[in-house]
């Protein structure tokens, strides 16, 4: 290969960069040619993202992604996903965005950019009220169940504990696992512990350990300058009126800490 050819090549190179840098930039405009929302929401997730019983989207993941596509004017479309295809169905471009109670991580904004953060969702320890959970080695040798991928699952591994982890696909799983009794402590949120009381009340579950407190913000792809701003727009309107806290507290039964409203 000749030197002129060489050239060429990069020239065409960096040519075909930059347009992939501008078609990331542009991908606000792109969605609202389309005239339609493409968001990624976890309905396998209660109280963010469930089905109800004539089979609807319901949850404050549901509502929120709804809001801001009223507020945009355009419909949307869900895409569903579980924790662990989050990000891979954003990078392929399967969503436009993520909207599935997605804890804002080191890890994760090496790959992925997020908004602003909407709500906070605690990562727990939970058990029947009776079971003699106080600190990490009381976890030795006992199975806990969690949801595969979630922030959950890593932060309670990471704690290496010498527990031995049941991993489940969705919240929705993990909450039969807890009915059924093949596991009697978990790995989770505050929210999918009062889910699985609702279908187990006569022993319920209580939380016996506070592992983390994480943000969760809507999560895009890399480089989306403009989506970003404009979604950290939408975020803090929508803080201040108010609208986002009466979601969170009609599905999470507190309201958002003062401190994101002011």
């Amino acid at each position: 290969m000749n030197r002129r050819t060489l050239l060429g090549a990069g020239l065409s190179l960096a040519a075909a960069t930059s347009l992939a840098r501008t078609a990331r930039a542009n991908a606000l405009d792109t969605l609202r040619a389309r005239k339609k929302l493409l968001v990624a929401i976890d309905l396998g997730s209660p109280p963010f993202g469930q089905t109800d019983e004539q089979m609807q989207p319901i949850g404050s993941d549901v509502e929120t992604a709804r809001l801001l596509a009223a507020d945009w004017g355009m419909p949307m479309e869900i895409v569903q996903v579980t924790g662990p295809n989050r990000i891979p169905f954003l990078l392929t471009g399967k969503a436009d965005m993520v909207i599935a109670s997605f804890s804002v991580t080191e890890e994760r904004q090496k790959v992925i950019d997020f908004s602003n953060p909407y709500g906070v969702i605690q990562v727990v320890v939970a058990a029947r009220r009776d079971a003699a959970v106080r600190d990490d080695a009381s976890l030795a040798g006992k199975r806990v169940g969690t949801t595969r991928g979630s922030t959950n699952d890593k932060e309670f591994t990471a704690r290496n504990t010498g527990a031995q982890i049941i991993r489940y696909d969705d919240d929705a799983t993990l909450i039969t696992a807890l009915v059924s009794g093949q596991v009697d402590i978990m790995a989770t949120s505050p929210q999918v512990m009062a889910a699985a009381n609702k279908r187990h009340a006569q022993a319920p579950f209580e939380v016996k350990m506070v592992l983390k407190t994480n943000p969760y913000a809507i999560g895009i792809r890399k480089g989306e300058t403009a989506l970003q701003a404009a979604l950290n727009d939408w975020v803090g309107t929508n803080l201040r009126n108010g609208k986002l806290n009466e979601i969170y507290k009609k599905y999470n039964g507190v309201g958002l800490p003062a401190e994101m409203l002011s």
